[in-house]
């Protein structure tokens, strides 16, 4: 059992926007960054939470991040937009963009955003949920850099890709869909590596392009794999899902796809060409009045996960999940203890302290 330390939310949160604001981000952008950290920590992704923020620092620190980007629309119309980041932190242009989809989502009924030249942008979660309190379905996608061995490949040509789709309920909890299309997300290989634990069977591949169980294996030149790993057991969709993810995020905006997908991490190898700029997201909104009665989609949603939650559990396990239950469950459990940072992330933090010279006890 690897020990852990409860810190609150509120206190790293303010640390993650001081950090911020230290490379030049103004204080309302870095609110919002920090803001985005936080969610994913609350909602126990810890992979994207702040144990990403030295990531963030050391691509500050080289000036490969424009902390003052000038986030414009290059082109648009009435329910879509592509939109330039200028470099920016993700973290500051994907909020930017995702307000764009949802303000024309308002208007005209949907709204569609499509992003390059950008960055890491988080945890893909927030974004959806961003529509709830407005009645909006949200959807939100990124791509990123290579990790992810395509079908029947043995290198890393595509990457973590997330899809998260959140659906506003009557008075049950949101469906908030949010998922890698690789088999897990590379921070969970990462968590493992820190707990010095094995990685299940189906997650990864070495170098050689052997199933490995070793997190260290899939790090020094291995790959992920698609969602559902091999053939026979539907490596073949999350493969495609990832491919369709890249296609609206980076061709359909102009940033870079596949394999010359930008790093976010300084150790990841750097692609040889550009094929475009940055990295990109892609943001959907579909106003549900524009759709159906509101009142009717809330009472048939409430009706839906009831009856889900009714489903006669298979055996040795507590009954079906709605997504987004997990997440909603370790929020509440955070909210009131605390975020636990494993001692490896809390190093990381006080060197960023270092660096920086804003204080973290």
């Amino acid at each position: 059992m690897v020990e852990t330390t409860l810190f609150p939310s509120e206190r790293l949160s303010e640390f993650s926007a001081r950090v911020f604001e230290h490379y030049g981000v103004p204080r309302a952008d870095a609110a919002q960054a920090a803001a985005v950290l936080a969610a994913a920590d609350l909602r126990g992704v810890d992979s994207h939470g702040v144990a990403r923020l030295h990531t963030y620092v050391d691509m500050l620190e080289l000036g490969r991040i424009n902390p003052r980007p000038n986030v414009r629309i290059v082109r648009e119309s009435a329910s879509t937009a592509t939109v330039d980041g200028d470099n920016g932190l993700g973290l500051v242009v994907g909020p930017r963009a995702n307000e764009i989809a949802h303000a024309k989502a308002a208007s005209a009924g949907s709204g569609w955003v499509s992003v390059c030249h950008t960055n890491h942008y988080g945890i893909a979660g927030w974004y959806a949920m961003q529509g709830l309190a407005r009645a909006h379905i949200g959807w939100a996608m990124t791509n990123s850099t290579k990790l992810v061995a395509p079908l029947f490949g043995a290198e890393r040509m595509l990457g973590t890709n997330p899809i998260a789709i959140a659906f506003p309920c009557g008075s049950e909890p949101p469906i908030v869909v949010d998922l890698a299309t690789c088999a897990a997300a590379y921070g969970k290989v990462e968590i493992a590596k820190r707990h010095n634990a094995p990685i299940p069977a189906g997650w990864a591949i070495d170098r050689a392009g052997r199933v490995t169980t070793d997190p260290q294996a899939m790090i020094d030149g291995g790959a992920l794999l698609p969602l559902g790993s091999e053939r026979e057991l539907g490596g073949h969709k999350g493969y495609a899902l990832a491919l369709s993810v890249d296609i609206l995020c980076a061709v359909l905006s102009g940033a870079n796809w596949g394999p010359f997908t930008p790093p976010f991490a300084l150790r990841q190898e750097v692609p040889k060409r550009s094929v475009g700029k940055g990295i990109g997201h892609f943001f959907g909104a579909m106003r549900i009045d524009a759709f159906v009665d509101p009142a009717e989609f809330g009472r048939q949603m409430d009706d839906l996960v009831r009856t889900f939650r009714a489903t006669r559990a298979a055996p040795g396990t507590s009954g079906v999940l709605l997504p987004g239950d997990p997440e909603r469950e370790a929020e509440a459990l955070r909210r009131a203890e605390g975020i636990p940072l494993v001692q490896p992330v809390v190093e990381d933090l006080r060197d960023v302290s270092r660096i920086t010279g804003v204080p973290f006890a």
